[in-house]
């Protein structure tokens, strides 16, 4: 009896079976974000005028520029919120594990913590908390 060995054909001979589904996916999500963002531009408008170009401010034709500036403190909230969001994410994640990460997760949230607290601190040192009036102006 002769025996053939079959040839393995696969698109990708070095993954496993089980990520066929998501290669799949993925190229199926980008064909289709790539034919949404093709129908956008073909069926969009081509022509450009100064209405067009205005802010919409609810029918009201803008008397000035749009543009405003915003207050430093405004983007500092901002930051100190990403910041302190993303730590909070760590140290849930840390905390929904700490059994089994044991010593070493307790040693490496700590440093995180620690390093965060200290920019804390250098932060504050050079006036980046102080949002009001400084006290020289008062």
């Amino acid at each position: 009896m002769q025996q053939t060995t079959v040839a393995n054909h696969s698109l990708f001979p070095t993954l496993p079976p089980e990520f066929l589904p998501l290669a799949l996916y993925t190229v199926a999500a980008t064909v289709l974000i790539g034919v949404l963002l093709l129908a956008a531009w073909w069926l969009g408008a081509k022509t450009t005028n100064r209405n067009k170009e205005l802010p919409y401010e609810s029918g009201v034709i803008p008397t000035g520029s749009a543009r405003l500036a915003y207050p430093v403190p405004f983007y500092l909230i901002a930051i100190f919120f990403i910041v302190f969001d993303v730590e909070a994410a760590f140290i849930f994640a840390w905390a929904t594990a700490w059994r089994e990460l044991g010593l070493a997760g307790l040693i490496h949230i700590t440093f995180f913590i620690v390093i965060l607290l200290l920019g804390l601190v250098w932060l504050w040192m050079k006036g980046g908390l102080d949002w009001g009036p400084s006290r020289e102006r008062r």
